[in-house]
């Protein structure tokens, strides 16, 4: 079964976290990331995933009644912004509550775990079902 796993953070937060990391923090996160990851491709649950960019790097896009984009910067909701995801394929839900589980373990700054909320999503086989 497909997984998305999504850490979300709190947009009006990014840019006070981030500067609140030293080198040595940063340097953590990503080897736990790093870590994490290969784990997933040793394993063959790898399908794909990617840490993202802040709000600054966020475009918002709805069709305009002429058809043409209406760009706007920034997310489309305030609130949380996608900070990466993980596109995982499992033998089973638990197991990517086990993946979610450690991606919010990751260190934050002075090393403790950030217990970041992180969201597993289902992705149907054929077309979604309510």
């Amino acid at each position: 079964m497909k997984y998305m796993i999504q850490m979300n953070v709190p947009a009006d937060q990014w840019d006070a976290v981030m500067s609140s990391y030293s080198e040595e923090d940063m340097q953590a996160m990503f080897a736990h990331m790093s870590a994490l990851n290969a784990e997933l491709t040793a394993a063959g649950e790898w399908v794909d995933g990617q840490g993202l960019g802040g709000p600054s790097r966020v475009k918002t896009v709805r069709a305009g009644s002429d058809g043409r984009p209406q760009v706007s910067d920034g997310p489309a909701q305030p609130g949380h912004i996608l900070a990466g995801y993980w596109l995982v394929d499992v033998a089973s839900e638990d197991r990517a509550l086990e993946i979610a589980a450690r991606a919010s373990a990751c260190p934050g700054p002075g090393g403790k775990p950030g217990s970041d909320p992180v969201e597993v999503h289902a992705i149907p086989e054929g077309p979604a079902q309510t």
